[in-house]
């Protein structure tokens, strides 16, 4: 796949918090490189198929110059190891139910926060039941995670 241009999958469990924020920072990051790249998110469970983003990450997002809300989550499907190029899972569980269902020749996977120096192995934090402050939280990762990305595309 070293042609193509980079495809990358954020996934999360349910595709309403983590995995969109992602989504958007490394589209926002990615068009502040001036970078080429194709990028969506998805989850592993199927509970929040077809519904925008949680309240709390429009608005974290809204807060940074994003809109989110026409997005709608969806299920990691068979196709998308072949769509992608990268695979990103935001946490270990998410990370091995895609490693479970990766072919030999699928995309290739990894967390996002591996990609930032020193945080190897660390999960973005799920800040669904959690207080309103915790999707800044998660911003800040996402954000961390998407420029070192751009910057590895870049290279």
């Amino acid at each position: 796949m070293p042609d193509r241009k980079p495809a990358v999958l954020f996934v999360c469990l349910g595709n309403i918090c983590r995995s969109p924020l992602a989504e958007a920072a490394f589209r926002q990051e990615a068009e502040r490189a001036g970078l080429d790249v194709e990028a969506d998110s998805a989850g592993t469970g199927a509970w929040h198929v077809g519904n925008p983003p949680d309240r709390r990450a429009q608005a974290v997002a809204r807060r940074h110059g994003v809109d989110i809300s026409g997005y709608g989550a969806r299920q990691v499907q068979p196709g998308d190891f072949s769509r992608f190029t990268h695979i990103v899972a935001l946490d270990r569980d998410n990370l091995a139910v895609l490693e479970r269902m990766r072919p030999a020749d699928g995309a290739a996977l990894s967390l996002l926060l591996d990609h930032v120096p020193g945080r190897r192995g660390e999960a973005v934090a799920d800040p669904y039941y959690g207080a309103d402050a915790g999707f800044d939280t998660t911003w800040a990762d996402v954000t961390a995670g998407a420029r070192a990305l751009v910057e590895k595309f870049s290279r």
